[in-house]
Parts: structure tokens; C-alpha cells; sequence
């Protein structure tokens, strides 16, 4: 798709879903733990490695496999190793930027720019956009300012980010309203 400095951004396929994993694993040991809302290193670390369950990268490959028109995983890959992963979904209501994750030592190199660029190509541009982030992510929260969106100030505690000790990373809901309203 797009090369930029011996970086490759492209479309993830099935086989690639180790390395999409491994940039989960990092990213979130790096950015998750906090110990206000008592998330710690050993809960993410739990979850990564239950997610390595053979059963579960077979499930994964087949989620991938299965990507509609609608949807796009996106990864960045310096010498076939992925180092970055995007996930973007349009639907009826609005459009929603699931994730960006850059690996700490290849952040600041507009990765996360050029990520964004590549997914808003599916979206509907008469539609809103969302994301969600960790409320005590200030480096993301900048970011997604940076690249037009703006906090609804709402904190949403989804269950899917329940870690082994009942905690769940609460995320702020951001939005990104159409240019042409």
C-alpha cells in the first residue's frame, strides 16, 4: 500500500497474526498499567498469553480472513517485522477507529499519522467518527486532538477490557465530526 522510510503499511492478512499480537502485547505492557485504577503489568501480561492459546490464533486468522468491505486491519512492517496495527470499522450510525498501537521504539515517526490517513479512506465522510481511549492515555488523547478529535468527556468501563483482577481500564469516548456538517 504505502512505503514511507522502510516502512511498509499494508493490509493484515491471516499469517500475520503473531505479529499483530506481539505490537499488542508491548503496546499495551508500555502504556496499560496504572495504578490509580489498578491495573497492573501481571493482569495484561495474563491476557496476552492466554490469547497465544493455539485454539484462539486459528479463531483470530479466520476473524481476519472474514474482514468486509466495511472494516480494515492495517499494519506497518519494517523488515517483515510489524511494528504498528490500525483497525477501523464503518457502520450505519458512524465510523469508529478501533485501535492504533505503534511500538514504543517506532513512535514519533508519523506512523500513527499515516495509519489514520489509510483508514479514513473507508469511512463515510458525512459520518462522525469515534474512538475510544484509555482516559489516562495522555499521549493518545493528544494525539487523536491533534489529528481532529475532540473528548465528549464520557468514560465508558467496557467488560471486554476486564482484567484477571476485576479492574477495567476505563476509556474516554472522542469524536471526530464530519468536515462538512
Amino acid at each position: 500500500m504505502t512505503n514511507l522510510e522502510g516502512y511498509k503499511i499494508r493490509k493484515a492478512k491471516p499469517e500475520d497474526v503473531l505479529g499483530l499480537h506481539n505490537v499488542y502485547y508491548i503496546t499495551w505492557l508500555d502504556t496499560y498499567p496504572n495504578q490509580e485504577f489498578n491495573i497492573t503489568k501481571e493482569d495484561i501480561i495474563f491476557k496476552y498469553e492466554s490469547r497465544l492459546d493455539p485454539e484462539k490464533l486459528v479463531e483470530r486468522k479466520e476473524k481476519i480472513s472474514k474482514i468486509g468491505k466495511n472494516e480494515v486491519l492495517l499494519l506497518v512492517e519494517k523488515d517483515g517485522v510489524v511494528v504498528a496495527v490500525c483497525n477501523a470499522v464503518q457502520d450505519d450510525v458512524c465510523n469508529e477507529l478501533r485501535s492504533i498501537y505503534v511500538l514504543p521504539e517506532h513512535q514519533g515517526r508519523r506512523l500513527g499519522w499515516n495509519l489514520w490517513a489509510e483508514a479514513k479512506k473507508i469511512f463515510d465522510p458525512k459520518k462522525e467518527t469515534l474512538v475510544k481511549v484509555a482516559s489516562y492515555n495522555e499521549k493518545a488523547i493528544n494525539f487523536y486532538k491533534k489529528i481532529g478529535f475532540e473528548s465528549t468527556g464520557e468514560i465508558i468501563f467496557d467488560e471486554k477490557f476486564k482484567m484477571r483482577n476485576g479492574a477495567i481500564i476505563p476509556e474516554l469516548k472522542m469524536i471526530r465530526r464530519p468536515i462538512n456538517r
